[in-house]
């Protein structure tokens, strides 16, 4: 699990960058502006963000790998 700061900064920093590329070179980056924004609302809803499991995987920025869920 990684710290919900960390996920937030890399998901600001994935849209800044993706919106200055859709503007500075091709409108297609302005695609993945809206998957980072779909991916940050599902994970709202659902509690289950990719990336973080990415980071945990990778045990990137002392994010550790996810346990099994828990009941309840």
């Amino acid at each position: 699990m990684c710290e919900e700061a960390l996920i937030r900064r890399v998901a600001g920093l994935f849209i800044m960058a993706s919106v200055a590329l859709g503007v500075l070179v091709h409108p297609g980056w302005l695609a993945f502006t809206a998957f980072v924004g779909a991916n940050l609302f599902q994970s709202s809803l659902t509690r289950f963000c990719p990336l973080e499991r990415m980071l945990g995987a990778a045990g990137w920025f002392g994010c550790r790998r996810a346990g099994p869920p828990t009941g309840a």
